[in-house]
């Protein structure tokens, strides 16, 4: 299916998270499936998903608090392990009992550490590019953007949001020419709103830490089906560390999209709908 070629009915919705106003998209019926973003995107990200996966799932497409339209408290925990407590928030908060989940990057983490605190909640992982221990791409990311050089810029950021997500998005891409219209000036929306990359920064300075603590708890959602999804060409989360990480499931697929970069569900829509629908098919017929 060619992105935006069905027209679907989906809702905006707010709740609260931490006390912070968090919104969500809602569309579809079915089993429970929530589309899990990255570090700086949003629902939005999903765009091109919901109208197939709404056709089998009930989609839950949320802006974490901190990122898109949702709420940023200037005192909001960014740690992966609170990141992770406010997934499951918004699962008691939407009154989602048991899920499946397709989450992206920074999304990908925070959906494992969350698997792994409630291993009962979760049907499926289904990972795109997860950040996970075993890449090594954003130390230098981290390294860069936590120099006394630059983070003091980092806030006035925002006022040049479209040159640096220009220059971020085509590092995201195996392939720039497949950036759709309108892609860069929907992330710039939510990228705009003041306390963004405060956000970006404050997650990046727990981020050792952090895969720390998912690597040594990795091993309480080994029997949990898993699909892995990377892009050969990904400059984001090294795809070199998708073995690694599927070697700590017991069930688990691996697709290496050849040619895409770190987000496949924007620069090859229709090849990963038509994955990501076949795996939960599979999964609901088990």
């Amino acid at each position: 299916m060619s992105p935006g070629t069905q027209s679907i009915i989906t809702t905006e919705h707010w709740l609260t998270i931490s006390g912070a106003r968090t919104r969500y998209l809602h569309a579809g019926s079915g089993p429970p499936l929530i589309l899990l973003h990255g570090l700086l995107g949003y629902s939005f990200s999903w765009r091109y998903v919901i109208p197939t996966l709404c056709t089998q799932a009930e989609i839950y497409a949320p802006d974490m608090p901190g990122v898109g339209l949702s709420d940023r408290p200037a005192n909001l925990d960014c740690s992966l392990h609170a990141c992770a407590m406010r997934l499951l928030e918004f699962m008691d908060q939407a009154g989602i009992r048991a899920c499946d989940i397709v989450a992206s990057s920074h999304g990908g983490a925070v959906g494992m550490l969350a698997a792994t605190m409630a291993p009962n909640r979760f049907r499926s992982l289904v990972l795109v590019s997860p950040v996970n221990p075993w890449s090594t791409y954003r130390k230098h990311w981290i390294a860069f953007l936590k120099s006394p050089l630059v983070t003091p810029m980092l806030p006035g950021m925002a006022l040049h949001v479209q040159l640096f997500h220009a220059f971020y998005l085509r590092r995201l891409f195996g392939d720039p020419r497949r950036i759709r219209p309108g892609t860069l000036e929907g992330y710039s929306v939510a990228l705009r709103r003041p306390g963004s990359f405060e956000y970006g920064l404050r997650v990046l300075r727990a981020w050792r830490q952090d895969m720390r603590e998912l690597e040594s708890l990795l091993p309480k959602i080994a029997d949990i089906p898993a699909l892995l999804i990377w892009g050969d060409r990904d400059a984001a989360v090294d795809p070199r560390s998708a073995q690694p990480l599927r070697k700590q499931f017991r069930d688990c697929r691996l697709l290496m999209f050849q040619g895409v970069g770190h987000l496949p569900y924007e620069e090859v829509p229709e090849e990963f709908n038509r994955v990501v629908s076949e795996f939960l098919r599979h999964r609901g017929e088990t």
